[in-house]
């Protein structure tokens, strides 16, 4: 089983902020592919389901901690632990400051850069998980981050925004299937960054 985790906060307060793109992105993973409905466990909302790989279904678990971004690890740490999930299976995905809007890049292991959500997992259950990367800019000073961050995304930032996460949903299946560059490759061809020259899928 593959645990793919949604950084963000809970409440409708913060539904619509840039640190919650992670949730924004599970669930558009669990709807697009016919997952099943939310319920409470580990500390945070999960859905259950598969992403078909080649005609094959791989199983995963989609995890949105509830315990704010500062404390995500414990809910990480619960499902991990349950499931019996080794560390190189479980992909989070999480808001990035230092990509342009729109952007993805996918990590494994290395530095956090000051990400509360990563610094709680990597304090929970080690720091080889692998990580979606998704931009939204930085505000251009750092004393600007926090507000940021916590600010929901601008109304003409809403096209790219819808597109961007919708890409990630679909190209779910290479993200399944381990193929990291593929999916990086195909979310930026189903879903170019504002601003990038529109690409033929």
């Amino acid at each position: 089983m593959l645990l793919w985790v949604g950084l963000g906060n809970p409440g409708d307060k913060y539904a619509g902020n840039r640190h919650n793109i992670g949730f924004m992105v599970i669930d558009a993973i669990g709807d697009s592919h016919g997952f099943s409905d939310e319920k409470a466990k580990f500390k945070g909302l999960i859905r259950e389901g598969h992403v078909n790989v080649d005609g094959r279904p791989v199983k995963v678990l989609l995890l949105k901690p509830m315990t704010f971004m500062n404390d995500s690890g414990r809910a990480v740490q619960q499902a991990m632990q349950f499931y019996k999930i080794p560390l190189d299976q479980v992909t989070v995905f999480h808001d990035e400051l230092d990509l342009a809007p729109g952007k993805i890049r996918m990590k494994t292991g290395g530095g956090i850069a000051g990400h509360n959500g990563l610094r709680s997992i990597r304090q929970n259950v080690g720091e080889n998980f692998h990580r979606a990367r998704l931009g939204i800019g930085h505000p251009g000073h750092r004393d600007k981050v926090h507000s940021y961050v916590l600010s929901d995304f601008a109304k003409s930032e809403q096209d790219w925004l819808a597109d961007f996460v919708d890409g990630l949903a679909r190209a779910a299946d290479n993200l399944a299937a381990g193929d990291h560059d593929k999916y990086q490759t195909r979310v930026d061809l189903l879903a170019p960054p504002p601003g990038a020259k529109p690409r033929r899928n």
